[in-house]
């Protein structure tokens, strides 16, 4: 049993990027929007080859508002990829949403968080719930490999079934900490 229980453990932690990609082909995702990231980047290849999704690469996140506030209009549901570092800049715009009832969806790799290097990324990272709940935001967290789909799953049909903005935080444990040089 535990020899299962390790193997579907293993399992998950490998897949969860097809796990989500799958999950937004299942929801009738037709549009992603994405700064690039590495916590994303095997999702947001698996969005590339996929000739019937509209894949946008952003230079900033908020234009991902913007941009599913348009697919929304035009009878497109989409997603915004994104790190937490980029939730600030979106701040302003998550209040169209909840304004007019226009489901915003977001995938937010953690930074900040667990096993940080980087002091820089420490306040937003901590911040970034904290931030999308004040703004009205559904905020659900999966922090170990199998937890991921089931969160996303739930993150979709709420912002899709409620018409509001929705976000899943994938903790820093899953992604990994980035690690750059040791001291001393």
């Amino acid at each position: 049993m535990n020899a299962l229980v390790n193997a579907e453990h293993a399992s998950a932690a490998a897949d969860w990027p097809d796990r989500i990609y799958d999950l937004l082909i299942s929801h009738d995702i037709r549009q992603v929007a994405y700064v690039p990231d590495s916590g994303h980047s095997r999702l947001i290849r698996r969005c590339h080859e996929n000739a019937d999704l509209k894949v946008t690469r952003l230079a900033t996140e908020e234009e991902g508002m913007g941009l599913l506030t348009g697919a929304w209009l035009g009878g497109e549901r989409g997603v915004v990829l994104m790190q937490s570092s980029g939730v600030g800049n979106c701040i302003n715009l998550l209040s169209l949403s909840i304004m007019h009832r226009i489901p915003m969806a977001m995938i937010v790799t953690m930074r900040g968080d667990f096993g940080e290097f980087n002091p820089a990324q420490v306040p937003m990272g901590q911040a970034t719930q904290t931030v999308l709940e004040a703004m009205g935001t559904l905020v659900y967290r999966a922090d170990k490999p199998e937890d991921v789909a089931p969160t996303v799953d739930a993150t979709l049909r709420f912002a899709f079934n409620t018409y509001r903005p929705t976000a899943t935080l994938i903790g820093q444990r899953i992604i990994g900490a980035k690690v750059f040089g040791k001291k001393g």
